[in-house]
């Protein structure tokens, strides 16, 4: 971005782009432009190393992809990947080698039998063998620099268009970043390229999402047409200067439309975020990524009932269309309220391939909470779906189609139910974390104890003591109580009989207030713990002075010395040894709780011969 343009918004950015669009001919930010004696250098080394290459593709025919890496981005991936100074200092080719994922295991062997093909050659080569997820963890590490550095790569070979689709999409980035960079968020490459599906006749998915939270003079709408137009120019100029005939798919979103999604659970979204490896990410992609992982990244209540909602509409929505669209309308009226509930249960979102098989192995078998007939019928629609758009099957018959139609409803109406099991067994679950976690760690501060004794204990040692409240121990009867408690699905005040039912049960919205109040008070516990190991931990601790220098000492069943971060253990029979943060952290866990610390005298002699006279400061 010109520094002229620094202070001015998205929206004056895109209206004047056209006038201040540089073409790639005269060079993209970021991306070196090779001139023609390097072009040149490039070609007799090709020829050189052709030799190598047809040894390669002969013995291991598996190999898609080959290119020489230039000088600037061979120091990159030298740096990175610690190649001895010694062999780097010999400035050798470096030679980039993809190989299918599924060869990782065998690895070494591989690199080793092409080490031994290359080490007869006249130029000294230097391999660097990866798989096309080892490209992606770069990514998924905030290392873009090193999948720009491999795409730059002189293609010896690329059967699958591996590298020449990396610099296609390097080079397009870079044409974005430059005139977008302070409101691109994130660039991310996705779909069949990075699941290792796709064809040569394949597109690549690219999803850019831009940062409009500071847009006042544009309509959002008109903003994302604007720059929807404006990348899509790039994505031309990119391919010429790739010299490719790929092309991208680029989807480009603006930064509120699109949390707007992922706060509804909109399944594509969610797909986008799970399979996506971003290019580029300024610490909005990754963090969902990894959310989403831990399955931290949940459908609100709101969500659920939407997608639920999309179920009750399908009678009246297959009898509104033609034949040909009825069966999609039946597939998506019951897949989605199905990925709805695998997500409510906790997991990820599944592949739409995926999706009967995960909900019968997690609803029918594993918790068996399910009838089998229910995760048939999905499997059914879905394969008959997907047999009708690949055109397998060309039309239902009525009665077909009606067949479909009475399994959807009766699916439908089972899942409503089902949803009510998963929502019992959660918040039974979250009952059970909540208990097990407070009354392990009171446990650990008074011993081993029934949860009445504990109680007590907790109320004489710490309430009575000032140390924790009133509220505290409110909270922690509550949360006592709750252990056998089950959850409160349907009440009916009026009703004497349901009251009496519900007694020893425990209402839904209870629930999350108990939960809240349970981690407040676990987290005081935690501190109170702490301290107490801290202050535990300081007895065995003290510091040596010298006449220029201050260690650490820290005495236990074993005996460490601390010089400058650097940890040593001091060892009678070998003096002082190199130790580890590891071996360290173990020492100090068995030491927590000890009541008194044993010197052995030898240790001092050890000190004194090593780091000379000192005095203890406690």
């Amino acid at each position: 971005m010109a520094k002229d343009k620094e202070d001015k918004s998205l929206a004056e950015d895109v209206k004047d782009v056209n006038m201040n669009y540089k073409s790639g001919q005269e060079g993209v930010q970021g991306m070196p432009q090779v001139d023609e004696n390097k072009k040149k250098e490039m070609e007799e080394i090709k020829e050189k190393l052709q030799t190598l290459k047809d040894k390669i593709l002969e013995k291991y025919k598996f190999v898609f992809a080959m290119g020489i890496l230039p000088p600037k981005a061979s120091k990159k991936i030298v740096e990175e990947e610690r190649v001895p100074k010694e062999e780097a200092e010999k400035k050798p080719i470096h030679l980039a080698i993809v190989i299918p994922e599924e060869k990782f295991k065998k690895i070494k062997e591989i690199k080793a039998g092409m080490v031994e093909l290359a080490k007869d050659m006249g130029p000294k080569v230097w391999l660097h063998i990866k798989t096309p997820v080892d490209m992606w963890n770069f990514c998924l590490d905030s290392k873009f620099e090193m999948v720009s550095a491999y795409s730059m790569a002189y293609p010896l070979y690329d059967k699958k268009k591996f590298l020449e689709t990396l610099r296609l999409a390097e080079i397009h980035k870079s044409l974005v970043l430059n005139k977008f960079e302070k409101y691109v968020t994130s660039y991310v490459l996705g779909g069949s390229f990075i699941t290792g599906k796709a064809k040569k006749t394949s597109d690549i998915d690219i999803y850019i999402i831009i940062d409009d939270t500071d847009v006042k003079r544009m309509p959002r709408l008109h903003l994302k047409e604007k720059l929807r137009g404006i990348i899509y120019q790039y994505e031309a100029e990119a391919r010429e200067l790739a010299g490719t005939d790929v092309h991208l798919h680029i989807q480009t979103y603006i930064l509120t439309d699109f949390w707007e999604n992922v706060k509804d659970a909109n399944p594509v979204i969610f797909t986008f975020i799970r399979d996506g490896i971003p290019l580029y990410d300024s610490g909005t992609f990754m963090p969902w990524k990894l959310l989403l992982g831990m399955g931290k990244l949940k459908p609100s209540p709101e969500a659920i009932d939407k997608f639920m909602s999309m179920g009750d509409q399908v009678s009246d929505m297959v009898k509104k269309n033609l034949r040909d669209v009825v069966i999609k309308d039946i597939y998506w009226g019951i897949l989605t309220p199905a990925q709805a509930l695998l997500m409510l249960y906790g997991l990820p979102p599944p592949k739409t391939s995926n999706a009967p098989k995960i909900f019968l192995d997690t609803f029918v078998k594993k918790e068996g909470i399910l009838e089998k007939k229910y995760s048939d019928i999905l499997k059914r629609i879905v394969k008959a779906y997907k047999d009708f758009e690949h055109g397998k099957v060309k039309e239902f018959t009525g009665k077909q189609v009606d067949g479909f139609l009475q399994d959807a409803e009766d699916f439908l109406s089972r899942m409503k139910d089902l949803r009510k099991q998963i929502e019992e067994r959660s918040q039974k679950k979250t009952l059970e974390d909540v208990h097990n976690g407070i009354f392990e760690i009171l446990k650990n501060i008074f011993n081993k104890k029934q949860d009445k004794a504990l109680i007590k204990k907790f109320k004489e040692e710490l309430v009575d003591k000032g140390q924790m409240s009133k509220q505290d121990l409110k909270t922690l009867k509550k949360v006592s109580e709750s252990k056998n408690k089950d959850i409160e699905v349907n009440f009916d005040k009026n009703k004497k009989k349901n009251k009496e039912k519900n007694k020893n049960k425990i209402k839904r919205h209870e629930v999350e207030k108990l939960r809240k109040d349970a981690n407040v008070l676990l987290n005081r516990l935690i501190e109170y713990n702490q301290r107490k190991e801290l202050i535990g931990l300081q007895k065995s601790g003290m510091r040596l002075k010298t006449e220029d220098k201050e260690y650490e000492l820290v005495v236990g069943e074993d005996t460490f010395l601390i010089d400058e971060g650097q940890v040593k253990k001091i060892d009678p029979g070998k003096g002082l040894v190199n130790s580890d943060n590891e071996e360290f952290n173990k020492a100090l866990d068995k030491q927590k709780g000890k009541k008194e610390v044993k010197i052995n005298p030898e240790i001092f002699s050890i000190l004194k011969k090593e780091i000379g006279s000192f005095e203890v400061v406690l």
